[in-house]
């Protein structure tokens, strides 16, 4: 879809272990910072989700370690948009320190509605800031010959 946002961070030290190096379930957490600011970036923090009895809930996660981040290092999320359709969201990210690409992964998202079940988000007045989202990933499609 092309649609991405960066994000810097800082690596804490209580985000670390003994010998100074992210403790794995750091970079999901990151994942989520990513995702966060780049709801941001489309004037839809997630609160606005919530104010409308949507949420999103991870069906799947997953991450590729290539690198360790340490305690200090200054890191950058890039999260972008992957798909998109009425019931579901995937997101891809990739995690750098300087130019070093350190971690790359996956999250998939279902939008759900206050009682835990699956909703469409088309029915949903964020449905309208989301439209256009949705919109350039449909015409990025090809189509069949």
């Amino acid at each position: 879809m092309g649609l991405s946002s960066k994000t810097n961070l800082r690596v804490r030290y209580a985000e670390t272990d003994q010998m100074g190096v992210v403790y794995h379930s750091n970079y999901l957490i990151w994942f989520e910072v990513g995702r966060s600011e780049l709801f941001r970036v489309l004037n839809l923090p997630y609160t606005e989700f919530e104010k409308q009895g949507l949420a999103l809930a991870v069906v799947e996660a997953n991450c590729r370690y290539r690198k360790p981040a340490h305690y200090d290092d200054e890191l950058t999320v890039v999260t972008k948009i992957e798909t998109m359709t009425s019931r579901s969201i995937t997101f891809s990210y990739l995690i750098y320190c300087d130019e070093r690409l350190l971690t790359e992964g996956k999250t998939v998202h279902v939008f759900i509605n206050k009682e835990g079940h699956l909703a469409d988000v088309r029915k949903y007045e964020i449905w309208q800031s989301l439209q256009p989202v949705f919109e350039k990933q449909e015409a990025s499609i090809p189509t069949p010959r």
